[in-house]
């Protein structure tokens, strides 16, 4: 399974515009430097009153398709 650990500084108000229909993804690099995308509703329960903030390791299939996402 491949990998990746990105950190995330997500303000709670930022994070509001999912709920409004405005954001559907969450665009941001990881540590090795890739791009990467996925849907911003994987990060739901990881949402806390200051956001969501941290480091987290994204798995994802040989497709590249999200299988896991978890806080380190």
């Amino acid at each position: 399974m491949n990998e990746l650990i990105v950190d995330l500084n997500i303000s709670a108000d930022q994070f509001l515009r999912l709920y409004r229909g405005e954001v559907e993804d969450v665009v941001t690099r990881s540590r090795d430097g890739r791009r990467v995308r996925f849907p911003a509703g994987n990060l739901r329960r990881f949402v806390t009153r200051e956001g969501i903030r941290g480091a987290f390791r994204i798995r994802y299939d040989a497709q590249g398709k999200l299988t896991e996402i978890s806080r380190l």
